[in-house]
């Protein structure tokens, strides 16, 4: 009898335990880390042998490695809003990239990725870079007072961020929507299209600029910390960060957001600075790379990954909790800043395989660095090559927490929960390419559609753009260098027919209502 119970009592104490594993894997917390900039070579794991990242690499250790895996455009602006909206940005007018008193160009109608989050009981939050703009249509952002609309008006509960990009003025955090540490007695003003103020700029006062920057890129007008910037402004000297303190600073309030909510279901958005410029790491990081400001830059970056791993164990969280580590777009080594990123690259190819870089129609523009990790769950140091898309996360989770999507929402997003977990290896069928120009990929066929202008951007990448019809086999042909359109001219006129039938239906997934 007593052998019976404790066999009872086994199988009871087992049902449990499974029990209750199977219940955190229904709200496993999820931690999305957005480098900004870094390129498909970046990486250890992805090939990279002239600088050291074991904090991403130990994801891929750890967890599943994509080889296939896109953003939704070839720049920062659109590939966020496609992340956050399951939409390809460029149907949306008004969705390149933006300057930093732009408004809010995420609609509050729809499903966004935090909201999805958040419907099904998560805390949410956003720390790090922005770009998505602020407050209403058609107002002038009064920076002096609480914003109406920002991350907490598409599904945000909480957060920490800066406006634009470190670049762009203002130059400032905000929390929950108000600027940090803002005195009364010294308003900010900002302004895109005329000087004010008296602060010096970089193109009056070359002699202050501690980091030197080329005049066609815009980096000649208000200096903040010795570095010239896009925009102008004046006003809250005191709320202004130092460029050296931003890595440490978003890294400390993720950490914050991640303690405070370890008892409930959570969702981090950490958007980071790096690897973007201007290049202006942390001391303790400089100089330590061997590849410049820009190779510094990335050494800070896998320490901001690996302080958010070193936190989850701390909090026996880790187990529950999915990390996916990737990027806004493909490399740009000369982006405006004399930082050594062309001069110092010694050996290191930040796009890897591939062709082109940030903006561009090929390859590099779109296809980066993806990690999941989801310990239990996924298996550790798999690798795939399913296709798959940063927008198609919102259809996935969407999936998973088993919410029913509208007709109108996120209407390019693919539930491929299976894919990203590592289940299957079946990834989409089509995905279009935003870059200097579009591009459709299928079954391992691309096609870039004709464009004339330049080939060439100011930062030195290959935009696409080409007179004549691009089709490539990225199957045989990952770097691009073989045009075939003239030998499959079949092939080519499928493709266009395709992207054009995307482009007039106005959603590329087969969600309608009941």
């Amino acid at each position: 009898m007593n052998q019976f119970r404790f066999f009872v009592a086994g199988i009871m104490a087992a049902t449990c335990s499974f029990g209750s594993v199977n219940a955190q894997s229904q709200k496993p917390n999820v931690i999305y880390i957005y480098a900004d900039d870094l390129g498909y070579g970046d990486l250890g794991a992805y090939g990279a042998t002239r600088i050291k990242t074991p904090n991403t690499d130990r994801l891929a250790q750890e967890g599943l490695r994509f080889t296939n895996a896109h953003t939704t455009s070839g720049t920062c602006t659109p590939s966020r809003y496609g992340l956050l909206t399951g939409e390809y940005p460029w149907r949306k007018k008004g969705t390149g990239v933006l300057p930093g008193d732009a408004n809010l160009i995420i609609p509050i109608d729809k499903a966004t990725l935090p909201a999805v989050f958040r419907k099904s009981g998560y805390k949410t939050g956003v720390v790090g870079k922005w770009h998505l703009g602020l407050g209403e249509q058609g107002e002038k952002i009064n920076w002096n007072r609480p914003i109406k609309k920002g991350p907490d008006a598409v599904g945000f509960d909480y957060s920490f961020i800066f406006p634009a990009t470190g670049d762009r003025v203002p130059t400032i955090f905000l929390e929950n929507q108000v600027v940090v540490g803002l005195e009364a007695s010294d308003p900010i003003e900002v302004s895109y299209q005329e000087k004010i103020g008296n602060e010096p700029t970089g193109k009056e006062n070359p002699e202050l600029l501690k980091l030197n920057a080329s005049p066609d890129h815009g980096h000649n007008n208000t200096i903040v910390n010795g570095i010239g910037r896009i925009g102008f402004t004046t006003g809250g000297k005191k709320a202004r960060w130092a460029d050296e303190e931003i890595g440490h600073v978003f890294t400390d309030k993720a950490l914050a957001f991640i303690e405070n909510n370890r008892q409930n279901p959570f969702f981090l958005y950490f958007s980071l600075n790096d690897i973007h410029v201007p290049r202006m790491p942390s001391t303790e990081f400089k100089g330590k790379s061997g590849l410049g400001l820009r190779g510094d830059a990335i050494l800070q970056l896998d320490w901001t990954v690996g302080k958010v791993l070193d936190k989850l164990k701390e909090l026996g969280i880790e187990k529950n909790t999915i990390v996916i580590f990737t990027s806004d777009n493909g490399p740009v080594l000369d982006d405006g800043y004399d930082d050594g990123a062309v001069t110092q690259l010694n050996g290191h190819n930040p796009r890897g395989p591939l062709r082109g870089g940030k903006g561009s129609a090929f390859e590099a523009g779109t296809r980066v660095p993806f990690l999941v990790r989801w310990p239990g769950i996924v298996k550790p140091g798999t690798v795939t090559d399913a296709l798959v898309c940063q927008l198609d996360l919102l259809a996935s989770f969407a999936g998973f927490f088993k919410q029913k999507l509208q007709p109108h929402d996120a209407p390019d997003s693919e539930d491929l929960f299976a894919a990203f977990t590592g289940k299957s290896r079946s990834g989409r069928q089509i995905l279009v390419e935003q870059g200097g120009v579009i591009a459709i990929i299928k079954d391992g066929w691309k096609y870039i559609e004709p464009s004339s202008g330049p080939k060439t951007q100011k930062n030195g990448n290959e935009n696409g753009r080409d007179p004549d019809p691009q089709l490539y086999n990225l199957l045989e042909d990952l770097g691009e260098q073989k045009n075939l359109a003239t030998q499959h001219p079949e092939r080519v006129k499928e493709l266009a027919a395709l992207l054009e039938k995307i482009r007039i239906q106005g959603q590329s997934t087969s969600r309608r209502s009941d």
